[in-house]
């Protein structure tokens, strides 16, 4: 049986898609992080949907992720996930990587429901070598 973080990634990738931005932040906690790039965080849904709308516009408004193969650890109410995230996008000019090794966190808040606290679609990659 699929986890339920897969499709509801699923969803959230399908709002990126459509820069259905309003309800992709349904799918954050309150106090979330998105790593926009290395070295730049933003904090809280007002950013992190600011942020989205920047990255929309830096690949044209064409940018659709999708994801590959995909580990769930959970553990209670949280859950990590390791993904391997593939972007697509008009911009090929681009010097961020377009296929990553993404870290996600999630966390069910009081009615079940699974929200993204920590969006990290760089992974590891953020650690210096």
């Amino acid at each position: 049986m699929e986890h339920e973080l897969k499709e509801l990634i699923k969803k959230c990738d399908m709002a990126i898609k459509q820069e259905d931005f309003d309800t992709l932040m349904n799918y954050y906690t309150d106090d979330a992080i998105l790593v926009v790039k290395p070295g730049r965080i933003a904090r809280g849904k007002e950013e992190i949907k600011t942020a989205f709308i920047a990255i929309a516009q830096y690949f044209n408004n064409s940018l659709v992720p999708t994801q590959g193969e995909m580990i769930i650890l959970e553990a209670g109410d949280t859950a990590l996930v390791l993904s391997q995230t593939l972007l697509d996008a008009d911009k090929t000019e681009s010097d961020l990587s377009m296929e990553r090794r993404a870290t996600y966190v999630f966390k069910k808040n009081s009615q079940g429901e699974w929200l993204c606290a920590i969006d990290n679609s760089y992974g590891t990659d953020l650690i210096k070598e």
